[in-house]
C-alpha cells in the first residue's frame, strides 16, 4: 500500500450505541474513551449527543479539552427518508444538524441509509430518498456544511447491493450529495468492494472502515476480509476525500467493551501504517 499523506483517523460512536440500554454514559465519557485510543477526531450521532444537542459551543469546548475533531454528525430518521409524507420533517431534522455542524470547521453531516419502513413501490420509495438527500445537502451548502450519504446493510435497507447503490446515485446531484463508504456494509452486500469504490470513487468525502469475515459476520478491524489497503488507497485517490478515515467496531468484541475495542482498532491502522 501506497500510505496517502495527511490521513486522520477518527472514530464512529455507533460502537457504544449499538449497546442499547446496556450503555449508561454519556457523551463526555464517549470523548474521553475515543481520546484514550488515540484517535484524531470522532463522529457522533444525534442519538449520543445527549445534553450537547442545543450546545454546539459547549461540545466544541469538550471537544478542545479531549483533543478532537468532529469529522461529522450522522442522523437518520424514523421514516427511513422514504416516506412521501415526512419529507418536510426530514428535511427540518437535516437543517437542525446542519446548523449545528456549521459550528465545526469542515465538519460534515452523514444522513442514514435509505429503509424500507412500510409497504410500497419500492421505486417510489428510491425517488423519496433521492429527493431527501438532494434537498438536505442544498441546504448543506446554503450553511457551508458538506451532506454525504452513509448506505448500510441493516435489516430492510433500500440500498444492499451494488444495483442499489447504483439506482440511488443515479438520482443524486453529485456536486452537492457526497458518499460515505462503509466497508464492512459493502461486502455485507456485494463482495467486489473495489469495484464499487472506483465506480463511486468522484463521490467519496470519508471512509468508514471496518471488517467483516467470509460469511458476513462483523469481525475486528483487519481480522476480516476487508483488503484495508487497497481501500485506502482507492478513497485517498477522490478528489473530494477530505482525509478522515473513521473506524467503527461492531463485532462481539466490541460488544463486550467497546473503549478496549475501539482502542485495538486504532493499533491495527499503524500497523498499516496510519
Amino acid at each position: 500500500m501506497s500510505v496517502a499523506h495527511g490521513l486522520k483517523v477518527g472514530c464512529q460512536t455507533f460502537t457504544w450505541e449499538m449497546l442499547g440500554s446496556g450503555w449508561q454514559g454519556g457523551p463526555d465519557d464517549l470523548l474521553e474513551a475515543i481520546a484514550a485510543g488515540g484517535y484524531a477526531g470522532i463522529e457522533i450521532t444525534d442519538t449520543m449527543i445527549g445534553p450537547y444537542a442545543d450546545r454546539p459551543d459547549a461540545f466544541a469546548a469538550a471537544l478542545e479539552r479531549h483533543g478532537l475533531t468532529l469529522v461529522s454528525f450522522a442522523f437518520g430518521s424514523e421514516s427511513g427518508f422514504t416516506e412521501r409524507d415526512r419529507i418536510a420533517a426530514d428535511l427540518e431534522a437535516a437543517r437542525r444538524w446542519i446548523g449545528f455542524a456549521a459550528r465545526f470547521p469542515g465538519a460534515l453531516v452523514s444522513m442514514g441509509s435509505a429503509t424500507v419502513m412500510s409497504p410500497g413501490d419500492r421505486g417510489e420509495k428510491f425517488t423519496v430518498a433521492a429527493e431527501v438527500y438532494n434537498r438536505a445537502a442544498a441546504l448543506g451548502e446554503e450553511a457551508g456544511v458538506a451532506v454525504a450519504v452513509h448506505p448500510s446493510s441493516h435489516h430492510d435497507t433500500l440500498l444492499f447491493d451494488r444495483a442499489d447503490y447504483d439506482q440511488l446515485f443515479a438520482f443524486l446531484d453529485p456536486d452537492l450529495v457526497g458518499w460515505v463508504p462503509d466497508t464492512g456494509h459493502i461486502l455485507r452486500g456485494h463482495p467486489d468492494i473495489l469495484d464499487t469504490l472506483r465506480a463511486h470513487r468522484d463521490r467519496i468525502r470519508y471512509l468508514h472502515l471496518k471488517d467483516v469475515d467470509a460469511s458476513g459476520t462483523w469481525a475486528m478491524l483487519g481480522e476480516g476480509v476487508c483488503d484495508v489497503p487497497a481501500v485506502i488507497d482507492i478513497v485517498a485517490a477522490s478528489p473530494r476525500f477530505d482525509g478522515w478515515l473513521v473506524l467503527e467496531e461492531e463485532s462481539e468484541e466490541a460488544g463486550r467493551d467497546p473503549a478496549a475495542a475501539v482502542k485495538r482498532n486504532r493499533e491495527t491502522m499503524r500497523r498499516f501504517g496510519v
